[in-house]
């Protein structure tokens, strides 16, 4: 299994914090046929071939995920389009 770990800050308050990491999710959904539900702060999906979530906290972001093997060799690709999802739709800033 390969594993995508990413954080970000954002300026955001809570609330549209959550809604952009719904929105997220559900174009995640959309584009890749996921299953996905918030638990508190969290939004957890899944579907065959990936499990992951999505933790929103007052001023960050983190999206974790477990790829099987055939989404694997898509792994940068998608890390690329997490970050420019962040980037437009958070403002997000990423450690270096």
């Amino acid at each position: 299994m390969s594993r995508i770990d990413i954080f970000a800050h954002h300026e955001m308050d809570h609330a549209h914090a959550q809604e952009a990491a719904d929105e997220l999710a559900g174009d995640l959904a959309k584009k890749f046929n996921i299953d996905y539900g918030w638990d508190e702060d969290a939004i957890h999906f899944a579907r065959p071939g990936v499990h992951g979530m999505i933790t929103v906290g007052e001023n960050e972001i983190r999206i974790q995920a477990e790829l099987g093997i055939l989404l694997a060799l898509l792994k940068s690709r998608i890390e690329e389009e997490i970050v420019s999802y962040l980037e437009q739709h958070f403002s997000c800033t990423f450690d270096t």
